[in-house]
């Protein structure tokens, strides 16, 4: 049987834990000799094959691929750059497979979000209409977790555990000044259209009366009056009052509270800073001092405290990845399955591209309170197991010892290309 190369790139937004799926592709392709020769990986994502940027996985040390597990952020490098349909830009689909010829590759593996598994979608649907045999397999990955099918995305477990924690340790130094300083601090997280991230500061919350009291949601319309009377009322009680906002909240009328006016390159709206948007109303209105503070990067970059849980998930999706491809599977993304909760239990599952390209996973009503500012005991229960377990990076002169690859690029057997406008 004649082996063949691998393409795998990285889209979209990186998480602390899109790495160790990259290593599960790369380990687990170097057990299938017979059928994957080398793999290689797309510098800045699927910008990588249209310009013949290939990177020679097969270089790196076999310590320093093991190492991807331990290192957050896009080691190959990865892009916004979202195909639109074969009739819009044909001309990209045929460089994709020129590459492919010329490099002899015949299996993809894209790493992404819903955007990222459209792309793998169409790249299948054009190895039929072109007739070159490309297996596509998407291997999911987004920190929103919103994601169909899989019980939860790799990336956010991480994330989730970074914002439970920055939450209780904000929501400790605010009520140790409050009494003569900040009333109220606001702590914004990403989540554009669904509130995970911003459900898991909920994890947070105790008996003690610990990290927030508030969560304002995408999915829940912003009522004005009705959160303003409710972190009056906080404050009151408490003497402190201490909010997660998602990037995504937004008004009846669906406008971001946030919205610069800006689009990305996937067409979404450029969201500009929620948190001080918030602070101003509360402090207009109410008067409370106030202090805020964006997580941004730094909550999709914290591999110092990524949760062993959703490591282990990442890794897994990736190598399950290539066991799905060499085992004749093609056009489908792996899943994670729940079987329990308590303990929490889990089994690898597929689902078909075509069902999970650019849908997004929101969050049920039965896991958001009532009143709308808060989570619910089966939200608890769904998000608690993801953020479990600790798996720490080596530590090097006091700072994480997170690798840096060769990348050793593949020589070009093609012109130059350009992309389309």
């Amino acid at each position: 049987m004649t082996a063949y190369n691998a393409f795998y790139a990285q889209s979209g937004g990186v998480t602390p834990v899109i790495n160790a799926s990259a290593a599960g592709v790369i380990q687990a392709a170097s057990q299938h000799p017979d059928k994957i020769n080398k793999v290689y990986a797309g510098e800045d994502g699927i910008l990588g094959a249209l310009f013949e940027e290939l990177i020679d996985t097969s270089m790196e040390s076999e310590a320093d691929i093991e190492a991807l597990k331990m290192t957050p952020s896009g080691a190959f490098g990865s892009c916004r750059y979202k195909l639109k349909s074969i009739e819009e830009q044909r001309a990209e689909y045929e460089r994709l497979i020129d590459v492919f010829k010329a490099h002899d590759i015949r299996y993809f593996f894209y790493n992404g979000g819903g955007d990222s598994q459209d792309t793998a979608h169409k790249v299948s649907q054009l190895s039929d209409s072109m007739g070159y045999p490309i297996t596509c397999v998407g291997v999911p990955k987004t920190i929103d977790n919103d994601l169909p099918f899989t019980d939860c995305s790799p990336g956010f477990g991480s994330v989730a555990k970074y914002v439970a924690i920055s939450i209780l340790e904000a929501s400790m130094d605010v009520a140790s000044m409050s009494s003569t300083s900040t009333k109220v601090f606001v702590m914004e997280v990403m989540g554009r259209h669904a509130g995970w991230i911003a459900a898991a500061a909920g994890l947070a919350a105790d008996e003690r009366g610990l990290g927030p009291d508030i969560i304002l949601f995408p999915e829940v319309p912003f009522d004005e009056a009705a959160f303003l009377a409710k972190v009056a009322e906080t404050v009151k009680n408490k003497g402190q009052c201490s909010i997660v906002v998602s990037e995504g909240a937004a008004y009846p009328d669906g406008r971001f509270l946030a919205d610069s006016g800006v689009r990305d390159a996937f067409g979404h709206a450029q969201l500009g800073g929620v948190a001080p948007v918030v602070t101003g109303l509360i402090k207009a209105s109410l008067g409370f001092k106030c202090h805020w503070a964006v997580c941004d990067y730094l909550q999709r970059a914290a591999r110092h405290i990524g949760s062993k849980t959703d490591v282990e998930h990442a890794y897994a999706l990736g190598h399950e990845a290539v066991e799905l491809a060499v085992s004749g599977h093609n056009a489908v993304m792996p899943t994670i399955v729940r079987t329990s909760d308590e303990p929490y239990e889990w089994k690898l599952g597929k689902a078909p591209l075509a069902e999970v390209a650019n849908v997004e996973e929101k969050m049920p009503t039965d896991y958001i309170s009532e009143d709308g500012f808060f989570i619910t005991e089966a939200c608890r229960r769904y998000l608690a197991p993801l953020i479990q377990g600790e798996d720490y990076p080596s530590y090097r002169n006091g700072l994480p010892e997170y690798v840096v690859l060769k990348k050793y690029k593949v020589a070009k057997k093609l012109p130059a290309f350009t992309l389309t406008e």
